[in-house]
């Protein structure tokens, strides 16, 4: 291979974090855009209380519309995943991450000057695009710039600063209006173009667009080994180097949205209103602490635990946590239709809160550990070269496409189903995503992107 040769010549024996410090570097710039887009994610879960009870009639959401408010964005991600899987291709890593900077700081200030509720959901949109390009490009710059020993850790980065930014967003909403939030919102894309300015190109785009030299230069900068490029053709879907894996790229996707993460999210507060927890904004912000954590333990040991045995437990918390989460708006509900009495009502409540606060908490550590992380990391992970623009568009797509339709049924689902056979139908799709798990992905820890794509070409594949 071309970089083996490159770095036979590169003097590049120096210690590994001293050798690391400039890839750990060029990856803290790059995360800014998932932590802009949890910060994006976030933002309708403070935002849409006030704005459904706001004085200004023209700002002023129904039910319809604040479910709009929380879902357009994932079909502005949809949109954005598949103009990012072109510009990565085009333009490269380095410069697409800049520009979706763009619409990020756009979005917000849409939303900011807001006189009327299309220029809301304008605002929406757009910073669902940038979300959706920044949700494609980022896992592909630090896994085409990070060795095999951490590119594990490095790439469920991405998934741990959107929650980082979840939490800040959450946390913000307690001390601040909308408007203001919207204002602290447009800071980390802000940085992120900045600093992404004196970052490098991968140095494997730099080989398929045929520079050597530049690509030394980026090896030399971050010290990451990587393979020369191809261009890929529709035709390539016939190869099970290339199908393969986009198959399991884009399952993953579907499965993680089915987990019903996003709804949970979206309707956190709703969640805990329903469930009478006083301070619900404040259940939140817990909420998103507990996700920070998790993501975070999931970085660190995802090198020597695998991806394959952490989606495996994860979705077993899951599984777990949706049943018991039925089970208490099933007992809910019942108390509700047998107790007309008020007063025996309160004494009732409080011993059931409970349960739907531990499952919440069981639910979202268990997604953060598993299902939210290493989708994003395998999806890049597994495309051979010449198709990881394509390939990863279409799992972008798939991922926001899912997401869109999860957040935009839930409140039919609870309608027609109940909120106790919702969390049931979440429950059996956690049980097929552990199957799914166990048969058909591989275990991509501690190899090579070239290895892993071997697995696919070769007979050792799913």
């Amino acid at each position: 291979h071309m970089v083996q040769r490159f770095e036979e010549k590169s003097p590049l024996k120096t210690p590994p974090f001293k050798n690391n410090a400039k890839l750990y570097l060029a990856t803290f710039a790059s995360v800014l855009g998932p932590m802009s887009f949890g910060f994006v994610l976030g933002y309708s879960s403070p935002a849409i209380p006030e704005l459904t009870r706001i004085s200004d009639p023209r700002l002023r959401l129904d039910d319809v519309q604040a479910s709009w408010f929380g879902s357009i964005v994932t079909l502005g991600a949809a949109a954005g995943g598949l103009v990012g899987g072109w510009m990565v291709g085009r333009i490269g890593r380095k410069l697409s991450l800049m520009l979706c900077a763009l619409p990020f700081v756009c979005g917000f200030t849409m939303i900011i000057a807001a006189q009327n509720i299309l220029m809301l959901y304008v605002g929406r949109v757009l910073t669902g695009m940038a979300s959706g390009v920044t949700s494609l490009v980022v896992p592909l710059y630090i896994s085409e710039m990070a060795h095999e020993k951490v590119r594990g850790t490095l790439g469920s980065c991405v998934q741990l600063m959107v929650v980082l930014g979840i939490l800040l967003v959450y946390f913000l909403g307690l001390f601040m209006d909308w408007r203001w939030l919207a204002i602290c919102c447009s800071v980390p894309p802000t940085l992120m173009m900045v600093l992404m300015c004196f970052m490098p190109e991968t140095p494997r785009f730099l080989l398929s667009q045929g520079k050597r030299r530049e690509a030394e230069e980026a090896l030399r900068f971050l010290r990451g080994p990587d393979a020369p490029g191809t261009s890929f053709h529709i035709s390539d879907l016939k190869d099970p180097g290339v199908y393969k894996p986009l198959i399991i790229g884009v399952m993953l996707m579907v499965f993680q949205q089915m987990t019903g993460i996003n709804a949970i999210m979206f309707y956190a507060e709703n969640i805990f209103e329903q469930a009478h927890f006083e301070e619900s904004d404040l259940a939140s912000v817990i909420v998103g602490l507990i996700q920070v954590v998790f993501t975070a333990v999931a970085a660190l040991i995802m090198d020597k635990a695998g991806r394959k045995i952490l989606l495996i437990i994860s979705g077993v918390a899951m599984t777990i946590s949706t049943v018991a989460l039925g089970v208490y708006f099933h007992l809910m509900s019942k108390l509700g239709s047998a107790v007309t009495d008020s007063t025996s009502v309160t004494a009732e409540q409080p011993d059931l809160s409970w349960l739907a606060l531990a499952s919440m908490a069981v639910f979202i550590s268990g997604f953060a550990i598993g299902w939210g992380p290493i989708p994003w990391l395998i999806m890049s992970e597994i495309f051979p070269a010449k198709a990881r623009g394509f390939a990863s568009a279409m799992v972008v797509l798939s991922n926001w496409g899912m997401a869109f339709v999860v957040t935009k049924t839930f409140q039919d689902m609870l309608m027609s189903l109940t909120s106790a056979g919702t969390f049931w139908l979440f429950s059996s799709t956690c049980v097929v995503n552990i199957l799914f798990t166990v048969f058909f992905i591989p275990e991509t820890k501690g190899k090579t992107l070239e290895q892993i794509e071997a697995i696919f070409r070769g007979t050792s594949g799913p």
